[in-house]
């Protein structure tokens, strides 16, 4: 059968630039205080707005609490999207040519409501989307609407529940290696998308190994 597609959302269909918003928060920062936020490991302000527990402007108030930050909303939603990037026109090619396949295909993302309504509005004026990544997968799973966030088993175990989907019979991809972790335990598939890989390069192949992982040689 087809392997079922379980997409991350930052790093595998848009890029990010991880060090981007903690370089931009320092430079609203009076004295230059550390940010406490990494692709491997964040600061609870960040999991909690992750988790639809604050919402953007108890975020907000929370980093001028946290790092002493002189900046108003625009400022701050400004220096919070700075890791957002590029979302390539032919990995959405490659997810809709894969759908048209037979591929059932979801996302599975530890996102924001500030970060979804900045994409979402990315995607419209680029591309014409009327619900943001939603338009080009079966379904989508944010962190912020869920409640759980990857790491936790407890996400992905909602997710293949969702989709009535069996761990075997998924391929997970994600550039994270804590959130490849948790979907190799728990039976997934997985392409972890380590640069320089990325999706229009390495997915199709991965797909054609599957159920085996996908191992590239290195030159």
């Amino acid at each position: 059968m087809l392997p079922h597609l379980l997409f991350d959302f930052g790093g595998v269909i848009i890029d990010i630039d991880y060090a981007a918003t903690p370089a931009a928060l320092r430079r609203l920062n009076r004295v230059g205080s550390t940010i406490a936020f990494t692709q491997a490991q964040q600061a609870e302000l960040f999991d909690r707005f992750e988790t639809g527990h604050l919402s953007p402007a108890e975020f907000r108030a929370g980093l001028r609490a946290a790092y002493d930050l002189d900046a108003d909303d625009a400022a701050l939603d400004a220096a919070w999207h700075a890791m957002l990037l590029d979302v390539p026109a032919e990995r959405l090619a490659l997810i809709g040519e894969l759908r048209r396949q037979g591929h059932q295909t979801a996302l599975l993302s530890n996102t924001n409501a500030l970060h979804i309504a900045e994409i979402n509005r990315r995607l419209a004026a680029r591309y014409g989307f009327e619900h943001g990544i939603a338009d080009v997968l079966d379904r989508v799973f944010y962190s912020q609407e869920v409640g759980l966030r990857k790491p936790g088993e407890e996400i992905f175990r909602h997710a293949l529940a969702e989709m009535n989907w069996r761990p075997e019979d998924v391929l997970f991809i994600e550039d994270s290696p804590q959130h490849v972790a948790t979907a190799r335990r728990l039976g997934l598939g997985v392409l972890h998308l380590a640069p320089p890989l990325t999706l229009t390069t390495a997915l199709p192949a991965a797909i054609r190994a599957f159920p085996r992982e996908y191992a590239p040689t290195r030159s």
